[in-house]
């Protein structure tokens, strides 16, 4: 294939809003992990190894309790914020809300338990530690959510570029602190730049984007009422907790039972592994974002997003187990020597991913949330249970095992329901809800 035409290609893929939205989202992935990569290079250079794990946890925690209540309302704004007309806004400010309270009870829960969860938390027992571990919390709810507002509005292109100045930022305080604030400015360094992005971001998505979105489905959209949207939740909200657990609850257990040196190799190599499973979900993103505009393409749009998903992934999965040793060791040896076998291991398990990722982005779109909850609760328990028998032996690597495992039986046993949607046979009633939605 020459050159041209590639370049044909791409640009006919861009015209393409499930591309463009897919590709914005895989290069913010790509943006994300090479500016992370960088922010933990330079944190190994100017924080101890216990100032490092020490930060990773506290990062991890917020994570875990914003994300997982955040993240659990990905599904339901990238189903119905296409659809949503004149009540767009009010969808986004309900799912920010509805996060920020959720992750601030669940903080809140945390910081009056801490005892429980290790020494490694113990920073956060003081009150102003603490309220400030609470806002962290509150301002990453809210940041998570961006991302997907901007994808169900059709401008995920904006993403990368917020997370590339987020980034830059995020590095230039890391280093700033290292002198003045050495116990916790990691932590600072990441929720300082967090706060202030908020203003520009929900600036571009409230005063432009959600009004030109209003305008453009005039007369076609049809706004959810609560109780469709509840009923939605109800199905997808507690399977996407339990799928988020596998990603931001796994590692505070493994903060838990290990050293705080550890935990920091443990953690890079399972960022990593992270990183290369969000490629998987992006494209899976924009798949339900189409498939609510228009349902009569579902099975079309699903295929190719499965094909260029594959295309892409491929190549990144071989390069992470072919180089693993030499990616990680640019931290240094013992995070070679640590996570070399988890990388591996979490890289291969996102090829099955992709065709999970896949089928639950159409159940979405079609808004079929019992099943959405069936498949997600399935692989988390499958996956947690993987871990805790494996832990023992194994160590860390019980992580990596567990996912390959659970994700290759998942994969196996909902194959012939995913051939069904790719070829067309649950896509459902014909409905467009945008006059631009546009063909490959």
């Amino acid at each position: 294939m020459s050159d041209r035409s590639v370049l044909q290609k791409i640009l006919r893929d861009l015209r393409n809003p499930l591309f463009r939205n897919g590709y914005a989202l895989m290069a913010n992935t790509g943006i994300t992990a090479v500016l992370g990569m960088g922010y933990w290079l330079l944190a190994t250079r100017f924080y101890t190894p216990e100032e490092f794990g020490s930060g990773q946890a506290l990062i991890t925690a917020m994570r875990l309790f914003a994300s997982l209540t955040a993240l659990g309302f990905v599904g339901a704004l990238a189903r119905y914020i296409p659809i949503a007309g004149r009540r767009t806004a009010d969808v986004i400010l309900r799912g920010y809300g509805m996060a920020a309270a959720t992750g601030g009870v669940a903080a809140i829960g945390f910081l009056l338990t801490l005892p429980m969860w290790g020494e490694i938390y113990s920073v956060l027992g003081g009150l102003g530690h603490g309220l400030f571990f609470l806002g962290a919390v509150l301002v990453w709810s809210v940041f998570t959510l961006q991302d997907v507002a901007l994808t169900g509005l059709r401008q995920a292109v904006w993403v990368p570029v917020n997370n590339l100045v987020f980034g830059l930022v995020k590095m230039g305080l890391l280093v700033a602190l290292a002198g003045s604030l050495p116990e916790g400015g990691i932590f600072v360094s990441w929720v300082i730049p967090t706060a202030i992005a908020l203003i520009p971001v929900n600036f571009l998505i409230f005063g432009l984007q959600v009004p030109k979105h209003v305008r453009e489905t005039a007369g076609e959209a049809r706004p959810p009422g609560l109780r469709e949207m509840g009923r939605f939740l109800a199905g997808d909200f507690p399977g996407t907790l339990s799928m988020l657990a596998i990603v931001y609850l796994v590692p505070v257990l493994i903060a838990a039972r290990v050293g705080e040196a550890t935990f920091g190799r443990f953690s890079m190599a399972h960022t990593l592994g992270c990183m290369i499973e969000l490629l998987a979900m992006n494209m899976a993103i924009s798949l339900t974002v189409e498939g609510s505009f228009d349902r009569s393409r579902l099975a079309a749009n699903a295929r190719q997003a499965l094909k260029r998903a594959l295309l892409i992934i491929t190549p990144i999965i071989g390069v992470a187990c072919l180089a693993a040793p030499l990616i990680l060791a640019v931290f240094g040896s013992e995070f070679a020597t640590e996570g070399t076998t988890l990388l591996r291991l979490m890289a291969l398990a996102v090829l099955p991913r992709v065709l999970i990722e896949v089928y639950l982005s159409s159940l979405r779109a079609l808004g079929e949330a019992r099943k959405l909850a069936v498949v997600q609760i399935g692989l988390a328990a499958l996956v947690l249970a993987s871990i805790m028998a494996l832990f023992p032996f194994v160590g860390v690597n019980a992580v990596g095992y567990g996912l390959l495992f659970s994700e290759l039986l998942v994969a196996l046993l909902i194959f012939r329901s995913l051939r069904k949607v790719l070829k067309g046979g649950e896509t459902g009633r014909h409905r467009v809800t945008q006059r631009s939605s546009e063909a490959a």
